[in-house]
């Protein structure tokens, strides 16, 4: 299995909002950065992902599970962007911030802390297992 990181706007969609999806989830649409297409090329069913909330939090809220394998976006009129769907899976009970993260020595290397910017991101099964223990997320 592998792990990632899933940057959203919560205005636009946030955790709740993925929540209230249920088992069918919802498609990843609308990205359109090379390398975070690239990301989602390489994810499998199975795989887990972090879910980010941008802007004012900056924080990791949630767990989702991708259901659904790289396809094209329905969305994007130049056909060079897919989306992977995805579903909740945990609530992370303690929030990890961007603030606690890039003051963290463990996770000086994250993606997540090198490129902030980069919307979909891989996460290392260490960097997994460190914020899951931070967030006291029980089972993930």
């Amino acid at each position: 299995m592998a792990y990632w990181l899933f940057k959203t706007e919560p205005e636009t969609f946030s955790w709740e909002m993925q929540k209230k999806k249920g088992a069918k989830g919802e498609p990843w649409s609308g990205v359109r950065n090379f390398q975070a297409a690239a990301n989602m090329k390489a994810m499998k069913k199975g795989d887990r992902g972090f879910f980010y909330h941008t802007g004012e939090e900056k924080r990791i809220v949630g767990i989702v599970e991708v259901i659904g394998e790289y396809r094209p976006d329905p969305t994007d009129e130049t056909g060079k962007f897919g989306l992977v769907d995805v579903k909740a899976v945990a609530d992370v009970p303690k929030p990890v911030t961007l603030a606690q993260a890039k003051a963290d020595p463990k996770l000086k290397a994250m993606v997540l802390v090198k490129a902030a910017r980069l919307s979909v991101q891989p996460v290392t099964a260490e960097e997994w297992k460190y914020i899951c223990k931070l967030g006291a997320v029980k089972s993930s």
